[in-house]
């Protein structure tokens, strides 16, 4: 792999993990739980519908929330690293 390739790597987990909080709170995910009328509140609703009133444990929904209010464990992180940097590395593999 060339420089730009390790720099395009490095630079897409960073904007990943950085971003991550930043993109869960615009959908609805906040620190003071789902906000009314977001796009967050329509997967509630939704996954609420499917089973019959409640979101389950371990939904996406449920882990997505978690993440909104308590931020990203560190399992989360390295797999938004790790996904930041594919992406990264396929950008500078296509340029």
């Amino acid at each position: 792999m060339g420089l730009l390739t390790y720099g395009a790597v490095a630079a897409g987990a960073g904007v990943a993990v950085v971003s991550a909080p930043v993109v869960l709170g615009a959908i609805g995910f906040t620190s003071a739980g789902i906000a009314a009328g977001s796009y967050a509140a329509s997967m509630m609703s939704t996954a609420a519908i499917a089973n019959g009133g409640g979101v389950a444990a371990g939904s996406v929904v449920a882990v997505l929330q978690s993440a909104g209010m308590a931020g990203l464990s560190t399992a989360a992180t390295g797999a938004v690293a790790g996904v930041g940097a594919t992406v990264g590395g396929l950008l500078a593999a296509l340029i």
